[in-house]
């Protein structure tokens, strides 16, 4: 077996790999970008390299200095995790010309089905079905356009090289088709070097079903299970879950046994997923396959007992397949869902910021956490906005499910904006728990996966105010004498009842509380009602009565900025002063940057009319491009930024003068 092993990759996934490596005896080296000095996959290797710059471009990407990087440390093999390089053929034949054995298939497997349209060549010829689509060599737009009418609507552009929804789009009829290809070639070329597109006919309500396949290097294959990974949004998978609920064993089987064959076809060796589009009427057609370790990996491990990072390593050591399929066995059911830093309520706009406070669940044989960030670390532009994944298991899906809404609430983040709220009323709906599973499911049950708060605003804020005074007590300066009123900070003044006042403000609203603390209890003034609180605080966890109403909460005040956490939901507010001068950052009229990133293309120039809507400015940022649109109508009068500017969040990039409509209205009149 390997004694040293590099690891071409950085955040949850090098950190997975030290793990079972660091088990089974095998030193592991870690690279790190200058963003990366401190991080956690770092800290965990036995020895560490610099990179290079934050850019993947210049550290992570860069196949030579891992190259060097690995000679020089004297590593045997080189696991390139997922994404980065980890289906770079180019990478793959270094690997083997410098003597170093990478750690997946061979670099000619990866050629075979790096491009989609090849791909499909090669499984048409091996026998496994295919959606009807367009796949050939001949990119003109002429050509697409007329391949796009044969196909017909709705359809899939697709990137030839493409992969985690990026260069993708769907279009429903024909006159959106240029815009289309357009931002889908311009997209693929940006992630991946080659703009080419195939086309498929979209299935309106199909289900993602996934075959985790393995080869050694003596042809064997097996099959170990399967995934459904439909719940998607933008064409990334959000949560997936192992076994795929209602498959019959037949179907099972025999999806199982063409993912085998299509591996088998290009004499693939290692970890490898098939990918299948499943129809309702229990039809499969392939999509694609990840000639890689899947980020889901972990659900089939836990339905399996098997490691698959162990398996990895042995099959690329030259070891035999560790089980043959008839020693497959799979028990209970495991669901994963993926954390990001990112805004669901702004349509998953990724966020970036510090992880300020980080308290997740603990780990056990129901629940697992793989993650590459610790509490204080930064989530930067520059990689993917993807915080940890969280993995559970138990006997059937319904107490699966049941663990994975528990585990989410006992996952609480604070100082950037996450999907943890939304994944738990996504785990915890009902069509989720009936399994009515389309890679369609978030748009058909936005309502359901967007819900109100379970705290009233009222509540909400006697609880902020009872966390903020609470540890305002905690960090009070002991007096010499313990019964001395003075040295308290509840503005308690001499022969008079002092209710103290205490802004907080939430979004853009201010509300006044007033607050009188008798003994050990406060009475709290919200407008015209009044609450009797008490209030326990150690640390971040408050046990408070409201009313005779008893409530468990968590909770994260910093710089005035407080959090509190209550059964999957957040409640967000400042302490607010009169001194912090709050501003807007843009006019009504203009265009604000809502995240970091760069400017891909400027569609206006100055003294266009533009409509409310119309796309003005296309910015990349965590690897995927978002269009800015005219809040309303009017006329451009400044552009601020040009193409491949870096901005930051909430920097002004357009200005408009608006219309004025019902003056314009009263003109006509």
């Amino acid at each position: 077996m390997f004694s040293k092993i590099l690891i071409a990759n950085r955040g949850e996934i090098a950190c997975r790999i030290i793990q079972t490596a660091h088990r089974m005896g095998i030193r592991c080296v870690a690279v790190y970008s200058e963003a990366d000095a401190n991080a956690r996959h770092v800290a965990m290797a036995d020895e560490a390299f610099h990179i290079g710059p934050a850019p993947s471009s210049e550290s992570y990407l860069r196949a030579d200095k891992i190259i060097e990087i690995a000679k020089q440390s004297g590593a045997q093999a080189i696991h390139p995790g997922y994404g980065f390089l980890s289906e770079n053929t180019g990478f793959a034949e270094a690997c083997e010309a410098n003597d170093l054995v990478f750690i997946g298939p061979p670099s000619s497997a990866i050629a075979a089905m790096g491009s989609k349209s090849a791909a499909k060549a090669i499984m048409e010829k091996a026998g496994v079905p295919l959606v009807p689509g367009y796949h050939g060599d001949d990119q003109s737009p002429d050509t697409l356009r007329k391949e796009a009418e044969k196909c017909g609507f709705p359809l899939l552009l697709k990137a030839v090289a493409g992969g985690g929804g990026k260069g993708m789009r769907v279009v429903e009829r024909m006159e959106d088709f240029d815009d289309a290809l357009a931002a889908a070639k311009r997209e693929s070329k940006n992630a991946f070097g080659n703009p080419d597109m195939l086309i498929e006919r979209y299935l309106t309500q199909p289900r993602h079903v996934e075959i985790q396949v393995f080869c050694d290097q003596d042809g064997n294959g097996v099959y170990l299970a399967e995934r459904d990974c439909s719940v998607q949004r933008r064409h990334q998978k959000v949560l997936e879950e192992a076994p795929a609920p209602g498959l019959s064993e037949e179907t099972r089987k025999a999806m199982g046994e063409a993912a085998v064959k299509a591996a088998q076809a290009i004499n693939y060796v290692g970890a490898g997923t098939v990918e299948f589009l499943y129809d309702v009427d229990g039809s499969f057609f392939f999509m694609e396959m990840n000639t890689r370790l899947q980020v889901e990996h972990p659900v089939t491990e836990m339905v399996t007992g098997q490691d698959l990072v162990e398996w990895q390593l042995k099959v690329a050591w030259g070891e035999p397949l560790p089980l043959e399929q008839s020693q497959v066995k799979t028990r209970g059911h495991a669901l994963e869902a993926r954390i990001y830093a990112e805004d669901p309520d702004q349509d998953f706009l990724p966020a970036t910021g510090n992880l300020r406070y980080l308290s997740t669940p603990d780990e056990s044989a129901h629940v697992r956490v793989d993650t590459g960030v610790t509490e204080g670390d930064d989530i930067s532009i520059h990689y993917d906005p993807m915080i940890a994944k969280l993995i559970v298991w138990d006997e059937t899906r319904d107490q699966a499910i049941n663990r994975m809404v528990q585990a989410l609430e006992h996952y609480r983040i604070a100082g950037v904006k996450t999907n943890i709220r939304f994944l738990h009323a996504l785990a915890d709906a009902q069509p989720f728990r009936e399994a009515d599973l389309t890679t369609g499911f978030i748009e058909d049950h936005r309502e359901l996966l967007f819900p109100k708060s379970r705290l009233d605003t009222h509540k909400a804020l006697v609880l902020a105010a009872g966390f903020v005074l609470e540890q305002r007590k905690s960090r009070e300066v002991v007096s010499t004498d313990p019964w001395s009123p003075f040295g308290r900070q509840n503005s308690w003044r001499m022969n008079s009842e002092y209710a103290q006042p205490l802004q907080l403000q939430v979004g853009e609203e201010i509300h006044d509380l007033k607050i009188l603390e008798r003994d050990d209890r406060y009475q709290v003034f919200v407008g015209d009602s009044v609450y009797n609180l008490t209030a326990r605080l150690d640390d971040d966890y408050m046990q408070a009565v409201i009313n005779g109403h008893r409530i468990s909460i968590h909770g994260n005040l910093h710089n005035d900025q407080l959090v509190l956490f209550y059964e999957g939901d957040t409640f967000n507010c400042t302490v607010y002063k009169e001194s912090y001068g709050f501003e807007e950052m843009a006019g009504e009229g203009s265009l604000a940057a809502p995240m970091n990133g760069a400017i891909v293309a400027v569609q206006a120039k100055v003294g266009d009319q533009v409509t409310a809507g119309q796309t003005l400015v296309i910015m990349e940022a965590m690897k995927m491009e978002h269009a800015i649109k005219a809040p309303a109508d009017g006329v451009v009068t400044e552009i601020f930024f040009l193409e491949g500017d870096q901005v930051s969040e909430g920097a002004e990039l357009i200005a408009i003068e608006v219309e004025d409509t019902e003056a314009n209205q009263e003109e006509a009149g």
